[in-house]
């Protein structure tokens, strides 16, 4: 063998060993990166990428809808990968020949499906990180009474100021249906609506699970706000079915997914 054939053997040995460069655009992409064992190879995240702790330390690159593109190229990276929001930027990118890549984190099985693309991109397995959503679904405990369920987000002692819930064509829509309960929000328009107190007392839900967060908003005054709620005329509120639900991970559709399923069903079956 020729000192030459050595030479370029050695070097693409080289290449095909060499780290990727990766940037996150959201939270939920920093956690796939991490759980597929490709966190060494993460150069930078957006603002909020706070699990593993690990990724606190990295570089920000901006918030998740408002990424900084100078700070993205200054930091060469061989892949970026956003979700479906920062088309925008992503488009941006591609024309500085960097390469991207974009996932649709809705609905469960957009999480499964893009966990496997990005896994099949990093030449890795996800085949432990699916199981673990598939067992999560397939042992989520189901209500021994069927009724309607509101998933609202936030805690705040004032109802007047619109209240965001889980609509349609979201991973919370489907863990509602897979713990054998419906959505008391029906219709198809969009998949995190903007209610009025009138609204939420015309859907009347049997259920309704606030998810709420200390970390990020510690003013709230939890007993003043649960009593807003309580005071509405609900099923949920005559049968005491007002709850808050505070995890760090409930709001990330990320292979975490499978603990939001169990958190959430198990609240439900009480």
């Amino acid at each position: 063998m020729s000192v030459k054939t050595i030479f370029l053997l050695l070097f693409f040995t080289l290449i095909l060993g060499a780290n990727e460069r990766i940037v996150s655009l959201s939270p939920s992409i920093t956690e796939i990166v991490y759980a597929l064992g490709k966190g060494d190879d993460l150069v930078a995240t957006s603002a909020f990428s706070l699990y593993p702790k690990e990724a606190q330390n990295l570089p920000i690159i901006g918030g998740y809808s408002n990424p900084n593109l100078e700070k993205i190229i200054a930091l060469s990276p061989t892949l970026v990968i956003g979700q479906d929001f920062n088309h925008a930027t992503l488009e941006k990118l591609k024309r500085f020949n960097i390469k991207t890549l974009m996932l649709k984190l809705q609905t469960i099985d957009d999480i499964k499906n893009s966990i496997k693309t990005f896994a099949d991109e990093l030449h890795v397995s996800s085949k432990e990180i699916i199981k673990s959503i598939d067992d999560a679904i397939k042992n989520a405990p189901k209500s021994k009474k069927p009724h309607s369920v509101m998933i609202v987000y936030g805690l705040h002692e004032d109802l007047r100021s619109g209240i965001y819930i889980a609509g349609k064509n979201i991973f919370f829509d489907d863990i509602i249906r897979l713990c054998g309960n419906t959505n008391a929000y029906s219709a198809n328009q969009t998949n995190q609506p903007v209610l009025s107190y009138e609204n939420v007392i015309a859907l009347n839900p049997d259920q309704i699970i606030i998810l709420h967060s200390d970390a990020s908003n510690s003013s709230v005054e939890k007993q003043k706000a649960l009593s807003a709620w309580h005071s509405l005329p609900t099923n949920a509120s005559k049968n005491r079915r007002i709850t808050v639900v505070d995890e760090s991970y409930i709001h990330i559709p990320s292979h975490r997914v499978a603990l939001t399923i169990e958190r959430l069903c198990k609240e439900m079956s009480r």
